[in-house]
């Protein structure tokens, strides 16, 4: 079993830039496709973006292409987005989340079994 933690999230400006950090304890991470997911007050879970085991393949959300970076370091058993140009529709609560088959990209939360407990994203304006 996987456990996450998600951290850098915090309060920011329109137009500001934040990296957040996925933290993955347990010897498996490299073995599970990454997800994040977002999530704002009333509202259901977004996907935001996927990668792969090897990062050979990546995946966004629509609202995600081009603003969003996904990454990961299986030695650091870390997983990053990289939200940039945010915007004050980007508050929300960013989670993490592990997909057990290390090749598949899926935007379905259902699919993923293991999850951080998120960190707040909150843009000012």
């Amino acid at each position: 079993q996987v456990q996450l933690v998600e951290s850098g999230g915090g309060l920011v400006h329109t137009g500001g830039s934040l990296r957040l950090s996925c933290a993955a304890s347990g010897r498996s991470f490299s073995a599970y496709s990454i997800g994040w997911f977002r999530q704002a007050p009333g509202e259901e879970r977004e996907f935001v973006a996927a990668i792969t085991s090897s990062s050979n393949v990546t995946s966004y959300g629509h609202f995600a292409q081009g603003r969003f970076i996904i990454s990961r370091n299986n030695v650091k058993n870390t997983a990053y987005l990289q939200i940039n140009w945010l915007k004050a529709e980007d508050t929300a609560v960013y989670y993490c989340a592990t997909n057990p088959n290390s090749y598949a990209i899926s935007s379905d939360f259902t699919d993923y079994n293991n999850w951080g407990q998120g960190t707040q994203v909150t843009v000012s304006s």
